[in-house]
């Protein structure tokens, strides 16, 4: 069912409910207005029957009487199908007119008016029959029950039922048709958003929803998905510039492999020393192939989702004396200079503690130093690690005083593959500062690094400290 439909049909039934709630409440409301009125107006008549009966047996003499009886028979046939009849002490009918057809059970209705004072009874098809207990010191005591049917009631109760039924259908009809036409009209603005929607493909993620200069709710949809195009667009881009970099790279140590064996088998015989450097080349192109596939391989486990990456609680300062150790095997020339400082806060067990995944923390440790160590070679200053544990946080800053970037170059080392003009002359591949800030994001930790040409450059490393 579509929505447009569901709206519509919710929106019927919401309506129907409260008519139908309505119609009942004013049925009852008149029906019990009615029915409470003719019962008064069945007690006025029985007093005035009961003053009136009173009256004409005062008379003297029986001509007066019988006059008087014919007058009152044409006063009482004023009410439809109306009949009265008066009993004395004893029970007995002493005055009856109209038209007979009570069903009442008079003997318990005598009682309860003798017990009450007055009585009524609703019987079937509109009928009510009310008692009145009537005083008189020299008659004694007399009920006069009168008995009618409610025509005017019955008549107008029928009207009024045809008037709520027929409104209350017509109205659904018209709300049905209304409901239906407003609640396309509402989804109009989504439905232009599925045909955007359906209309952009990988090749033209550039494109955005139209509805997003609003503030209703059909606004913040499209918001939210142009965002989300805004995310994907970026990552298809930096896709596209991942393999293409990836490619070119991978391409320069195959070329080298593939140029080496080919020279060395177009000679049928060779010196053993032409053998051992075409093997030396080959080794090196096939060392230099392995550091990049495993860069790549690093990159893209460092891009996993945080949550399947497994934490552990990871000392780092354990972990920056591993990684120097590792630093000093490959750059044998290297000077490091290590700078343990003094935990700030309250003490702690650990102090440089964090939950994080020690290899890939490794990794970023050791592409930090060793990077320090390729781009201040020749220079007499040494490199230099401090760690640190301010408030809450754990702090590696790694300094050296080498050759340093330009702030353009600066902005974009976090660009896989990217190399600053001025170390294109040092070996490397430009994965080393974008897989560090990937390892840190993961860890919700940050990258910082200055530089200035000739000046060295500084890597700072801040993550969250361990609770324990």
């Amino acid at each position: 069912m579509t929505i447009r439909t569901r709206l519509a049909l919710q929106f019927a039934a919401i309506l129907a409910i409260t008519l139908v709630v309505f119609s009942v409440v004013i049925y009852f409301y008149t029906y019990h207005s009615r029915r409470e009125f003719f019962s008064d107006s069945l007690f006025d008549r029985a007093r005035i029957v009961a003053h009136v009966y009173l009256d004409g047996t005062n008379r003297g003499d029986e001509g007066s009487q019988a006059s008087y009886r014919r007058y009152l028979r044409q006063f009482y046939r004023t009410l439809p199908e109306e009949e009265v009849q008066v009993f004395d002490s004893q029970n007995q009918v002493v005055f009856q007119e109209g038209r007979p057809g009570q069903q009442t059970n008079l003997t318990r209705l005598l009682g309860q008016v003798r017990q009450n004072g007055q009585q009524v009874v609703l019987e079937d098809n509109y009928r009510q029959t009310v008692g009145l207990l009537y005083r008189d010191p020299r008659r004694g005591d007399f009920v006069v029950v009168a008995s009618s049917v409610d025509a005017d009631s019955r008549q107008k109760l029928t009207d009024l039922r045809a008037v709520l039924t027929t409104g209350l259908l017509a109205s659904l009809v018209i709300v049905g048709i209304g409901g239906w036409f407003f609640a396309g009209q509402a989804l109009q603005p989504m439905q232009r958003i599925v045909r955007e929607v359906d209309s952009i493909t990988a090749s033209d993620l550039h494109r955005r929803l139209s509805q997003a200069d609003g503030q209703d709710e059909v606004s913040l949809l499209a918001q939210r998905f142009n965002r989300l195009l805004d995310r994907l667009e970026t990552a298809f881009a930096g896709q596209r510039t991942f393999v293409r970099d990836a490619s070119h790279e991978l391409r320069t140590p195959l070329t080298v492999l593939i140029g080496q064996l080919e020279v060395a088998l177009m000679q049928q015989e060779r010196t053993p020393q032409e053998y051992r450097r075409v093997l030396q080349s080959t080794l090196d192109a096939s060392r230099l192939l392995k550091d990049l596939t495993n860069g790549l391989l690093q990159i893209a486990r460092a891009s996993d989702d945080p949550s399947q990456v497994p934490l552990t609680l990871v000392r780092l300062d354990e972990l920056l004396l591993q990684a120097y150790e590792e630093v000093l095997r490959r750059h044998p020339t290297c000077r490091i200079d290590l700078d343990f400082g003094e935990p700030m806060g309250p003490t702690r067990a650990n102090p440089y503690g964090v939950m994080g995944n020690e290899a890939l923390l490794l990794s970023a440790f050791l592409n930090v130093l060793e990077n320090a160590c390729k781009f201040s070679v020749g220079s007499t200053a040494p490199v230099v690690a401090s760690l640190a544990a301010p408030l809450g946080r754990v702090r590696l800053e790694i300094r050296d005083q080498g050759v340093g970037m330009t702030d353009a170059d600066r902005r974009q080392v976090f660009v896989p593959f990217f190399r600053a003009d001025a170390v294109r002359n040092v070996p490397g591949h430009g994965i080393g500062l974008p897989l560090t800030a990937k390892i840190m994001e993961l860890h919700r930790g940050e990258v910082q690094v200055q530089s200035e040409l000739g000046q060295g450059t500084t890597v700072v490393l801040d993550m969250p400290a361990a609770l324990k």
